[in-house]
């Protein structure tokens, strides 16, 4: 990528690995030895000097490449990443979503009520960055707040793979962030899940515009991953981070490349699956009959 002509995106690459890090421009400006007017200039998309930008990237525990943009951008922190895609949602014309076992985007605003328990429970009581982890969710929320509202604002066509197995799990065990957290209404969270299940038959029956979504029987990729398109670039990020239940935001490490290769891999995956997926009614039917009303397994069979 031409360091030049993507100032911009450098600057949106430094805020988010700047919120990852838990940093303030005020914070950063001082261990980096310069004005907060300064950060605030790059994140804006002012270029900085390239060695002011390797002083910060190492800062961030970040390489420069990957500030840069220059080949794989290398993620580690969930905030780092949800803000690198709602950065990049603004202005993507198509979004390929395989985030099981629903897009979030596409979620009712009683998930989102719902979520930040969901990540407070997925947390191990006895990690010792348990404290560090839960003063995140707050700034993970908002991030996630933007990004919803970015989507409903500007409509971009949406094609979300849902993997039947992950669904029909989702609506069995309930929304949860560990399995059986003490404290909770497991019935009060299957019903939850549910409600989530439903939105989405709803949206099979009704197909809104600018909205597919396709129901994937057999087995479906270990990695989640969204593939982002607009008219001059397309770009592909993978991701070990889970908003749904059993949430992950604390371990493993994102990429996001715009590298021709991996867009078009992933690109043919997503073909392949939605070739083979269940649509409209059919998977509406389906979820309904599979999911939500499964018959009782015979204990004599």
């Amino acid at each position: 990528m031409d360091f030049v002509s993507s100032t911009e995106d450098v600057g949106r690459r430094l805020r988010a690995f700047r919120m990852g890090a838990g940093l303030t421009p005020e914070e950063l400006a001082t261990k980096a030895g310069v004005s907060r007017a300064a950060i605030y200039r790059y994140e804006s998309g002012k270029p900085p000097k390239v060695d002011t930008l390797g002083k910060i990237a190492d800062l961030l525990g970040v390489s420069l490449p990957t500030l840069l943009g220059v080949g794989v951008e290398y993620i580690a922190s969930a905030i780092s990443f949800f803000e690198r895609m709602r950065q990049m949602e603004e202005d993507v014309d198509q979004i390929t979503v395989m985030f099981g076992p629903i897009s979030y985007l596409l979620t009712t605003d009683r998930y989102d009520q719902l979520l930040p328990k969901i990540f407070d429970e997925s947390i191990p009581q006895d990690v010792r960055d348990r404290d560090a982890a839960i003063r995140e969710i707050g700034a993970l929320m908002e991030i996630l707040r933007m990004r919803k509202e970015t989507f409903r604002r500007r409509s971009p066509n949406i094609v979300s793979l849902v993997s039947a197995a992950e669904l029909e799990e989702f609506g069995r065990v309930g929304f949860v962030g560990a399995h059986n957290p003490p404290g909770v209404d497991l019935a009060e969270r299957q019903a939850a899940a549910h409600e989530e299940i439903r939105n989405i038959v709803r949206m099979l029956r009704e197909q809104p515009i600018g909205v597919q979504i396709g129901v994937v029987i057999d087995s479906m990729p270990g990695a989640s991953f969204q593939v982002f398109k607009r008219a001059d670039r397309a770009q592909v990020a993978v991701s070990p981070f889970r908003l749904g239940s059993f949430a992950n935001i604390r371990v493993g490490v994102a990429t996001i490349t715009a590298a021709a290769e991996a867009v078009q891999l992933y690109g043919s995956v997503t073909d392949q699956l939605w070739r083979r997926s269940l649509k409209g009614d059919q998977a509406a039917d389906f979820i309904e009959k599979s999911v939500l009303h499964p018959r009782p397994i015979d204990p004599h069979i």
